[in-house]
């Protein structure tokens, strides 16, 4: 049985991915925080929850050794961790774009360097990394600078993996959506059109396409997934 992590599994995106994942036969970790306030409606045999704290680097590569430990590979890991903020240039600090570094860019870090470590040792593996359309170009951060900046280093982490992955059947993509539909987003913009925006299903099901053997020899480094919106 394959094995797929999941960073921040208790989240919209982490929940439909997990979903995907055991309906499809694999192996299922996902990371929750401590104290988790958000109660997961996943029961299957094939599923676990481990706490991790990713802003520590020290717990987050603790958690990956447990993982190959247990089940010897990691084929899949899919990092969704990350947090979102406001703020034009003007009314954004130094403390809020390292606020946001750290949510969005070393959480990330913290877990995507050691599994990509342990892929290349095994001979192949796919990581997905979780970045923004705000990040894949500046254009689109206007009213959201830290934030955009914070999802940025994602895109630069995800070429600079790829570059040393090269003939290494390691492949690393960023899921790039405009606005995925959930009911946190549907209460701040109450005015939008939701049918406009990304099901986190849809983005799930595109991320399962990507880890299968049909799609071994694409190698699309960023996913845009934008609907009409």
């Amino acid at each position: 049985m394959k094995t797929v992590i999941i960073t921040g599994v208790s989240g919209n995106l982490g929940q439909a991915v997990a979903k995907k994942f055991l309906d499809e036969n694999f192996k299922v970790i996902g990371t929750i925080v401590p104290n988790d306030p958000v109660k997961l409606d996943i029961s299957h045999p094939n599923f676990e929850t481990v706490v991790v704290d990713l802003m520590n680097e020290e717990d987050s590569e603790k958690f990956v050794r447990s993982v190959v430990e247990k089940n010897k590979t990691i084929d899949v890991a899919v990092l969704t961790v990350g947090g979102f903020a406001m703020g034009s240039i003007a009314e954004t600090k130094m403390a809020d774009i390292l606020k946001q570094h750290k949510l969005n860019f070393q959480t990330t870090y913290h877990v995507a360097r050691p599994v990509f470590v342990q892929m290349i040792k095994q001979g192949g593996g796919r990581i997905f990394l979780t970045g923004a359309r705000t990040g894949s170009d500046m254009k689109f951060s206007k009213g959201t600078t830290a934030y955009g900046l914070s999802k940025s280093l994602v895109f630069r982490l995800a070429e600079l993996m790829n570059e040393e992955a090269k003939g290494k059947n390691v492949l690393t993509s960023v899921i790039a959506p405009s606005i995925i539909d959930t009911p946190q987003n549907r209460e701040s913009m109450p005015k939008a059109n939701p049918s406009d925006w990304v099901r986190a299903e849809d983005i799930a099901n595109i991320v399962y396409f990507y880890s299968t053997g049909e799609a071994a020899v694409l190698r699309e480094t960023v996913l845009k997934i934008y609907n009409n919106a």
